[in-house]
């Protein structure tokens, strides 16, 4: 791989780590900034993925584990759906590499543009709790699993789609939902990691330089979601969702 990690690259893209993670924790989607960089830096299409994979994996566990250590989240109560969305995700990685995604790739903006007018007009939507729909066992081996799965096999917007199913499932409020996502997100990360490298895809020093940024901007976003709520989370999603939805649909039109 021809590659020269610089220093004004390596500070470039330690910046953008650190705006990623801070979106990331808040609303998902910091990946529609660090996978154009790292290939804006060089790197090949899936090393940049799976580099990508690597840095954002530092932002998920930090944002994760300043949830549990301020006890929004409880592992011994999710641990099920970890399990779940890490297998779900080794299988989506596995079978991306036997199917074609191309009509997941045409339906995927609209999916997401879905999820964005959703918490815009949703008048449920708010920091208290709601009924439970799903068991925590049901849960985990539908929602968590299947979500798993998609973030293995394609991943744009995993963060809300399980943001979204633990409001509408779980009966969470926002920013519980929030806090347990970037758990199972984290746990699709690392499984998503194993397999790239396995494959050798991963530039390690490049990587490690991101995930102190991202590391870095998680713990900022993950303060502000404790603090601000859906006061802060409901925007950022509708932001980012139409965000991702107007990338993914000009990648199709330029490709």
């Amino acid at each position: 791989m021809d590659f020269e990690l610089t220093l004004q690259i390596a500070l470039i893209l330690f910046s953008v780590a650190v705006i990623a993670g801070f979106i990331d924790s808040i609303a998902g989607g910091g990946g529609l900034l660090t996978v154009p960089a790292l290939m804006w830096a060089g790197l090949p299409p899936v090393a940049a993925l799976a580099t990508n994979k690597l840095q954002s994996s530092a932002g998920s566990f930090s944002a994760s584990w300043y949830f549990i250590r301020h006890g929004v989240v409880k592992i011994s109560s999710i641990w099920l759906a970890v399990v779940c969305a890490f297998v779900g995700a080794a299988a989506g990685a596995f079978a991306v590499q036997q199917v074609d995604p191309q009509i997941l790739k045409i339906i995927l903006p609209f999916l997401i543009l879905g999820i964005g007018t959703y918490f815009l007009f949703s008048k449920k939507l708010s920091d208290d709790d709601k009924h439970q729909v799903l068991t925590p066992t049901v849960f985990a081996f539908t929602a968590a699993l299947a979500v798993g799965f998609y973030d293995g096999f394609f991943g744009p917007g995993t963060g809300s789609f399980f943001a979204l199913a633990f409001v509408m499932l779980y009966g969470f409020g926002l920013g519980k939902a929030t806090a347990h996502a970037k758990l199972l997100n984290f746990s699709t990360n690392l499984a998503s990691l194993i397999i790239f490298i396995i494959g050798g895809h991963v530039v390690w020093l490049l990587g490690f330089i991101m995930m102190i940024g991202q590391a870095i901007g998680a713990n900022i976003g993950s303060r502000l979601v404790l603090s601000k709520g859906s006061k802060l989370i409901r925007p950022m999603v509708v932001i980012m969702s139409l965000a991702m939805s107007i990338k993914l649909l000009l990648d199709q039109f330029s490709a």
